[in-house]
């Protein structure tokens, strides 16, 4: 029994074969268009033919500045003085002197000069102090004589100490005086008026020579229970 082709089937089949077809050739274009190189037939420039529009430069010559002057010396001016005379005078000198092992020469010492003592410099040392007739305990025993209490003082029950201050001068004689530490009440005037009332003292002396001394002493104001 012979079969029957159906012509359906058989347009099917090529249908296939033809889009297969069609798609492997429009794959070859689309290599083939990336792959294709073209070259523009463009002019070759020759750059050895290319014309120089450059200016020429113009060569500037280099300019010395001269070197600036040099400053003006003044020439200091020559005063002729006349020559002095001169004196000739013939000095004579005997060398003629032996000198043995047994000659001895003598030693030249220099005596420095003595300084001078200001007498009118006031010293707070000496090396002969200044004291009174008789020596302390006789000032006392003046001081005791001759101080009147101060009635204040008396009143006040004060008592103390007035450390006074003065100058024994070159002649013996007291000045200067003054309170350095007092208890007031009087106290203080006293002891300046029985200072000041003083005998003369016996001058210091420095160096054998009479000088000015400053000196201390304290008076005592004690009053008698």
């Amino acid at each position: 029994m012979e079969l029957k082709k159906n012509p359906e089937v058989d347009l099917t089949k090529k249908s296939g074969l033809f889009l297969n077809i069609g798609f492997v050739i429009s794959l070859l274009l689309v290599i083939v268009a990336f792959e294709w190189k073209s070259y523009d037939d463009g002019e070759i420039m020759d750059l050895g033919s290319v014309n120089d529009d450059f200016e020429e430069l113009a060569e500037i010559p280099l300019t010395e500045q001269p070197p600036p002057p040099p400053p003006k010396i003044q020439q200091p001016e020559i005063i002729e003085i006349p020559d002095e005379e001169e004196i000739e005078e013939e000095i004579e000198l005997d060398l003629d002197v032996e000198i043995t092992e047994d000659t001895e020469i003598e030693e030249v010492i220099f005596e420095e000069p003595e300084e001078e003592e200001d007498v009118e410099q006031i010293f707070e040392i000496v090396e002969s102090p200044a004291t009174f007739p008789g020596g302390v305990q006789a000032f006392y025993q003046y001081v005791q004589k001759n101080m009147k209490y101060p009635a204040q003082a008396r009143r006040m029950g004060v008592e103390g100490r007035v450390f006074v201050r003065f100058v024994v001068g070159k002649d013996g004689s007291i000045t200067d005086v003054e309170v350095m530490r007092g208890i007031g009440a009087g106290c203080d005037e006293e002891a300046v008026r029985v200072l000041k009332n003083s005998p003369k003292w016996n001058p210091p002396k420095q160096r054998g020579r009479p000088v000015k001394q400053r000196m201390v002493l304290p008076i005592t104001f004690k009053l008698n229970n």
